[in-house]
């Protein structure tokens, strides 16, 4: 036996890690499933949550679960300046403050009408700082927010960048390949100039302040962040401080 080799590797994986890396829903949501009794292994109900699996083992959810996830809602904002994405330090507001009934955007047209229950467990699915605006996804659903910030996300986030400064002489390039952060190197990015002041970036990973950070190590400095797309899903006209349910036609 290897060294290298995991406890997961050598003993099979832990069930809510299982139905988490098969894309059914949280870690959290799947202790929940489990302690319910809502997931089957081989055809048997199990409760433990310690329980291991294999590859080779059948897992399903019950109707139960899956009704429980199709209840579940989430929330397109855009988030203004002066918001922080998840819970605020003294002093600040959170872009979840913002989801009244009264700042649903008008032409909201997925036919959801707000409930409070909706505000239960809704988190961020990728942040944006307390300076930057624009598109931020507000999820219940577990299996969305694995989609966006999960460790093998694949989904674009795309933003439109206003920068001061003069840029390195390879600057551009190494903004699409080349930096690295935190003694990691990054990931291959699209980045291109808007106009004399505005870069587009389209990013496939979010480290912390990462555009900011990039755009310090090649000679500018950023003066307004905006996101207007993540996957599929764009801000387009949706107005500032307003928010929209994500319709079932919809998707990431």
């Amino acid at each position: 036996m290897k060294k290298s080799e995991s406890r997961d590797e050598r003993d099979g994986m832990r069930l809510a890690k299982r139905l988490a890396h098969l894309g059914y829903c949280s870690r959290r949501e799947a202790d929940v499933y489990i302690s319910k009794g809502w997931v089957k292994v081989n055809g048997v109900v199990v409760k433990e949550k310690g329980e291991r699996v294999s590859d080779q083992d059948i897992i399903e959810l019950s109707g139960k679960a899956k009704s429980s996830q199709d209840n579940r809602v989430t929330i397109l904002l855009n988030k203004p300046v002066g918001y922080v994405s998840a819970q605020p330090e003294k002093g600040y507001k959170a872009a979840a403050e913002l989801i009244t009934a009264a700042n649903q955007w008008e032409e909201d047209e997925s036919g959801i009408t707000f409930d409070p229950r909706h505000l239960y467990g809704l988190a961020p699915a990728g942040r944006l700082d307390i300076d930057s605006v624009g598109l931020l996804v507000l999820t219940q659903d577990g299996r969305i927010a694995k989609q966006l910030i999960g460790d093998v996300n694949k989904v674009e986030k795309e933003y439109l960048v206003r920068v001061s400064g003069k840029i390195d002489d390879n600057g551009l390039a190494l903004l699409n390949f080349g930096l690295s952060l935190d003694g990691e190197k990054l990931k291959p990015a699209k980045v291109a100039w808007q106009n004399e002041e505005q870069l587009r970036f389209i990013l496939r990973q979010g480290k912390k302040r990462q555009i900011r950070r990039m755009c310090e190590l090649v000679g500018l400095k950023v003066i307004g962040l905006k996101r207007i797309r993540m996957g599929k899903v764009r801000l387009d006209k949706l107005p500032p401080g307003k928010w929209r349910y994500l319709s079932a036609e919809e998707g990431f």
